[in-house]
């Protein structure tokens, strides 16, 4: 079944269906426009991802329709650098106020500015997600004098601009003596937006500043291409200019006097064009990242999700939840429940058991219009491939044997990429007091104090080990003991007395095999221990 005949309850559909009516009425025969907006004046993170996965996912069924769709991705570069983060030396204050394609990169970085090195990450990130879009750098869009007569427009319907505005305004921020201009010159001799305009003509375009730095001088507007519009104006601006019909935007952006809500009446008031379709998106949050830290900026960006769960998974989080509902993106053990759930989803699509909004968010995360994104050949349950790896500390000869024994997998190959999402997952996210590591020798004190219940118990678990010498059989075996013992069959549903010994139990070969009281499920680790060294840590 393809995406378009599972659409029932589906978001995406829905607003390709609004989309392609509205574009047939604003401008018939022209290719469809989606549009995102980012700002790479600092790590461009997972909420910032749903920016473009919104517009990407309808764009996207757009295309799978057979309509002509372009998704534009505007880079806010010409944007000013505001502050110094924590962590950056602190003379890059001097570079407060300049566009952020005119401030050198973070030290260390290979990138020729600022911009630069934060845009490189999301742009790897987007191609591994299969997003396809046409970038607009708007440092090249100013500097080139593509929106020159745009802004021209915006100078000449300065008070008309001012009036909107007004409306927006609280009594503390009225300046009832100040000439307003939509247009903010950078300094010809600092770089810096710290100018004032002081005088413009509608007749001759010539305008005056002067800059904090004690700069000043008067330019041709008509010639000028080394500033750019205040932001509420641009943004309509730029949706009349490139004909936007569909451009999402955060929950900050729909306030009162918000950018949205004034560039909503200035985008036909000024430029004659209309405001996009336009959701509201809602937060996305995180579970559990280590090494995070709020007080140097650190925030996980897509780069660092794609590092532990593969691409099918990551763009499924954002299909499969409305614009306006939130979200967590885990990092913590709350990836391993994720997987789950999606394998569990996997089997539903592949026996024709799941809904139609849940197999078109699936479709939608495995392959886009113009290609499929890579799979796992043999998806391994991700839990038990982080258990793995952790027991081996990583070993492939290891690695392979357990997935050869758990699974008839003869390479290493069928278990990526997510056996190295599960690698990178155990390398970063857990910490070093919580990684398993096997008993060399047995715990001889511990062995000698147990009686003869609990030596019974072990002396069961071993003799089944090579009849049960798999997952599902292992699991059986080591559930199944204290059902024995307690004079139930194997497969018996466990009484409360039972249920209190398979704990007992359970800890008791952690404490064997791991010297702790806990650890990854047990089936998988007598696997990853080997049934000859489980016999010895055993002490049978």
């Amino acid at each position: 079944m393809s995406v378009a005949d599972s659409t029932e309850t589906d978001w995406v559909s829905r607003f390709a269906d609004e989309v392609i009516s509205e574009a047939e009425r604003r401008a018939p025969g022209k290719p469809i426009v989606c549009a995102s907006g980012l700002s790479p004046s600092g790590p461009i993170h997972l909420g910032n991802l749903r920016e473009v996965m919104t517009p990407h996912l309808v764009a996207d069924e757009i295309r799978r329709r057979g309509h002509e769709c372009v998704h534009l991705l505007s880079w806010d570069d010409y944007d000013r650098f505001r502050r110094v983060p924590a962590g950056v030396d602190p003379a890059w204050a001097e570079h407060i106020g300049k566009p952020l394609t005119s401030v050198p990169a973070p030290p260390g970085s290979a990138h020729d500015s600022w911009a630069a090195h934060f845009k490189a990450p999301m742009e790897a990130a987007l191609t591994e997600l299969g997003v396809e879009y046409r970038s607009i750098s708007q440092t090249e869009q100013y500097t080139s004098g593509a929106y020159r007569e745009q802004i021209l427009t915006a100078m000449r319907e300065r008070d008309r601009i001012d009036a909107v505005l007004a409306r927006y305004r609280t009594k503390e921020t009225v300046q009832e003596s100040a000439a307003y201009y939509p247009y903010k010159p950078y300094c010809e001799l600092c770089e810096r937006d710290l100018t004032t305009v002081t005088a413009y003509d509608d007749d001759s375009t010539e305008l005056a500043y002067t800059c904090a730095c004690g700069f000043g001088e008067t330019v041709r507007l008509a010639e000028h291409d080394r500033g750019k519009l205040v932001w509420k104006v641009d943004w309509p601006m730029r949706w009349a200019y490139e004909g936007v019909v569909f451009e999402p935007s955060g929950v900050d952006h729909h306030s009162p006097g918000s950018a949205w809500i004034v560039g909503g009446q200035l985008v036909g008031e000024v430029y004659g064009g209309e405001q996009p379709i336009g959701p509201m998106y809602a937060f996305v949050g995180i579970t559990g990242m280590a090494k995070m830290s709020s007080s140097k900026g650190d925030v996980p960006t897509p780069a660092d999700a794609l590092e532990i769960m593969e691409a099918p998974v990551l763009r499924w989080l954002y299909a499969r939840r409305k614009p306006s509902q939130s979200f967590k993106i885990a990092f913590d053990q709350e990836i391993q429940r994720l997987y789950d759930e999606w394998d569990a989803l996997g089997r539903k699509v592949a026996d024709g058991s799941c809904q139609p909004s849940e197999l078109a968010a699936y479709n939608r995360a495995v392959r886009t219009a113009e290609r499929s994104l890579p799979e796992t050949p043999w998806p391994v349950a991700y839990r038990t491939l982080a258990s793995i790896v952790d027991v081996t500390t990583g070993d492939p000869d290891q690695t392979l044997r357990i997935l050869g024994d758990l699974d008839a997998i003869t390479s290493l190959e069928d278990a990526r990429p997510r056996l190295d999402r599960a690698q990178r997952w155990i390398d970063t996210q857990v910490a070093a007091d919580q990684r398993t590591r096997v008993r060399e020798e047995p715990d001889a004190e511990l062995l000698g104090s147990l009686g003869d219940d609990e030596r019974d118990s072990l002396r069961l678990l071993v003799e089944g080990l090579d009849e049960h010498w798999s997952l599902d059989g292992l699991t059986t075996l080591v559930y199944g003991v204290p059902k024995v013992r307690a004079g139930l069959a194997a497969d018996a549903k466990p009484t409360p007395e039972v249920k209190t010994a398979q704990r007992a139990f359970f800890a008791l070969l952690y404490k064997l095999l791991v010297g702790r009281d806990t650890g990854p499920r047990l089936p998988t680790l007598l696997l990853a221990v080997g049934a000859d060294r489980v016999r010895k840590l055993v002490g049978v």
